[in-house]
């Protein structure tokens, strides 16, 4: 069997060029019309709440423009090589190669190479250049479009928040910034130790930790003695912070990979249920850029032969499997947010999915 080549060679540039001119052009081109339209559903906003021209320009749309570029990312990918692959085989450029020697597989190196290129530019923004651009994003639509709904329901609101210490509120009122019947549990050795219920807990800036009203602490020694004190106000200092009952479910967004980790190793300790949203948003950051290579393979079988409709039909083709693969993208977190599966696998089903097809095109392609 004849060993593959990977050797860059003039062919590979020329194919490299094509896909990576032609990517780059295709973000610019969309990038305009998605902030076109974005301007005229949100300019009412704009002029309602006096948002400053600076801040339009610089805090939302400059760090817009990375959040589009990446969740249109794979649609970017598949319309680059459906567009130049087809116009490469409805000029015989395709069969020219073919008929040279350069095997269907060869030809299929310098794609993978620029996939790689789209991958990696996708993972590097998805890293470390969305999240503090979604921070200043989501900050102005916060302040200048609307206002997000806090993901937590404020109610009966249960967390382990150290080893061995759990925390229970029954409501918190965003009002006074307070909560009602807080409990304060502590184990040691599945033992119960420590219990302290209060009627009402209230945040101190100051301190940095509740101030509860009528409180009762009922210690517990080895034996199962109780004792009780009690009182009518007592500081309490826990890991338990204001931001987490403002926490937005969409905050995931603006977190680091390093954070993002912090975040859901917390939650998972606390067996608090917005961990489904970081871990669906860090699958996510994953999953999309390696969608570059399935989508590229698929584009390159479907577009390779000559076909009766030309470019339009293979165009035509690519955007509808693109835009399935994004809406798929998107309904598959809904596996997530149902308990149906675990999140790495709603996330990566879309890929699993379409690298199978992928397969299948690819060994149906012209040889």
């Amino acid at each position: 069997m004849k060993s593959l080549s990977l050797r860059i060679k003039r062919l590979d540039w020329y194919i490299i060029k094509k896909f990576i001119s032609t990517y780059l052009v295709a973000l610019l081109i969309v990038v305009a019309i998605v902030i076109i339209f974005d301007i005229s559903e949100k300019i009412d906003y704009f002029v309602e709440r006096n948002a400053p021209l600076k801040e339009i320009v610089f805090d939302y749309y400059m760090n817009f423009i990375p959040y589009i570029l990446n969740m249109f990312s794979p649609l970017f990918v598949f319309i680059t090589v459906i567009f130049f692959t087809s116009k490469l085989a409805a000029n015989s450029e395709i069969i020219a190669m073919l008929s040279s020697g350069v095997s269907f597989r060869r030809l299929l190196v310098p794609y993978m190479a620029s996939a790689a290129f789209a991958a990696v530019l996708s993972l590097l923004l998805n890293m470390y250049v969305i999240p503090p651009a979604n921070y200043h994003r989501l900050e102005f639509e916060q302040k200048y479009i609307k206002a997000h709904r806090y993901a937590n329901t404020n109610h009966n609101i249960h967390y382990q928040i150290a080893p061995g210490q759990f925390v229970y509120v029954e409501s918190f009122s965003s009002w006074n910034n307070s909560v009602n019947r807080f409990t304060l549990e502590t184990v040691e050795n599945n033992k119960l130790v420590s219990k302290m219920t209060a009627a009402s807990a209230i945040w101190n800036e100051e301190k940095g930790g509740w101030t509860c009203k009528n409180y009762f602490i009922r210690d517990y020694d080895e034996l199962g003695n109780e004792t009780i004190r009690s009182g009518p106000m007592k500081d309490t200092v826990i890991a338990l912070t204001l931001e987490d009952f403002y926490r937005r479910k969409n905050v995931v967004e603006s977190l680091k990979i390093q954070d993002l980790n912090k975040l859901i190793e917390m939650q998972e300790m606390r067996g608090d249920k917005m961990v489904m949203y970081a871990l669906i948003e860090k699958h996510t950051r994953i999953a999309t850029p390696f969608s570059a290579f399935i989508l590229t393979l698929m584009g390159v079988a479907l577009s390779s032969r000559k076909r009766r409709g030309g470019l339009g039909l293979n165009i035509g083709i690519g955007v509808g499997l693109s835009f399935s693969y994004i809406l798929f993208m998107r309904f598959s977190q809904m596996f997530v947010t149902t308990d149906t599966l675990e999140p790495w696998l709603a996330i990566w089903l879309p890929n699993m999915i379409y690298a199978v097809i992928a397969l299948f095109v690819y060994r149906m392609a012209p040889k």
